[in-house]
């Protein structure tokens, strides 16, 4: 079983409108309202592949019961330890005239110290339960700043494999607790190896991820590089993955679409390459649809092929 975490989970609106002027009254065209954060994303994602998987974390208020009976009604299982304050709105506006998207998001609640100590003794029990437990987004206030390394040691402790997708402080953080992938983007790399006292000055972007990896012991590093794909450290060895041109019709979720495709070819067990090809794969079909973290199967098999794995 996959078990994905998600500390901060939101409600995340989706407003598709024929133009978005700032300063003026525009009327929505669609919306969506989903279960989100990274995590839920990444937890959809796995479900609409065809594979087990359970979504944790912590949620609050009427928002945090919509949260819930949404995943529900996805028929995506779900143990969440539950607070009062309210569980955040994330929007994301999507202007059709420009194809550009402007996303708003809350900051989230306030975590208190019992729930954070119940959250822990939750997440000991599933990852006993788990293969595989996938950190996404970002910490709420009342978590400490260690929080996702606290959790990680405890996956590792139970046996799990531990993956990590958040950015600033957070990602620093958890990195010391050596899980097992993250993806930072091209800035973060600097900022990681910075922080760990490794010169960074001029080197070219694969032999950072090199360096950054032999130091930080984590053996699978991935670098998004937008539409021209990927740059992936395994143990050493790096891969260039380049996906297909495609028409966009919406990026948010992208990146978890990508965790989640990761997630499960290493629960199959499959081989780098094509744990990086289908990671791709799944990417590119979530940038097809209209809602973020959702995927079509026909999509990610038709798009399998179509994704270049070159080993440098």
């Amino acid at each position: 079983m996959i078990t994905t975490v998600t500390l901060n989970a939101a409600i995340d609106k989706t407003y598709y409108l024929s133009s978005f002027p700032l300063g003026q009254v525009t009327r929505v065209r669609r919306m969506f309202a989903e279960p989100g954060g990274k995590g839920l994303n990444v937890a959809r994602v796995i479900r609409l592949l065809g594979y087990p998987v359970l979504a944790t974390g912590i949620v609050g208020g009427h928002n945090g019961r919509f949260i819930e009976s949404a995943l529900s009604s996805q028929q995506i299982d779900h143990d969440f330890i539950r607070i009062e304050d309210e569980s955040r709105l994330c929007l994301n506006f999507i202007d059709e005239s420009s194809g550009t998207s402007t996303e708003v998001l809350e900051q989230g609640p306030d975590v208190p110290e019992t729930a954070w100590a119940s959250f822990k003794e939750r997440l000991a029990g599933l990852a006993g339960r788990s293969r595989i437990v996938c950190f996404s987004g970002s910490l709420p206030k009342g978590v400490p700043k260690d929080g996702y390394a606290q959790l990680i040691r405890i996956v590792k402790q139970a046996g799990a494999l531990a993956f990590l997708d958040t950015s600033g402080e957070a990602l620093i953080q958890g990195t010391a607790a050596q899980p097992d992938f993250i993806k930072p983007n091209e800035d973060e790399i600097g900022t990681l190896m910075e922080n760990m006292g490794i010169p960074s000055g001029a080197l070219q972007p694969g032999e950072a991820l090199q360096r950054l990896q032999a130091a930080a012991r984590i053996p699978n590093i991935t670098v998004s590089l937008g539409a021209r794909g990927s740059l992936t450290c395994f143990e050493q060895t790096l891969f260039q993955v380049s996906p297909p041109p495609l028409q966009a019709v919406n990026t948010v979720g992208c990146g978890d679409s990508y965790v989640a495709g990761m997630a499960v070819s290493a629960l199959e067990g499959l081989p780098v390459e094509r744990c990086l090809q289908q990671a791709a794969a799944v990417a590119a079909a979530n940038a097809l649809t209209d809602r973020a973290g959702y995927v079509n199967k026909a999509d990610v098999d038709a798009l399998l092929p179509q994704i270049r794995v070159e080993r440098l």
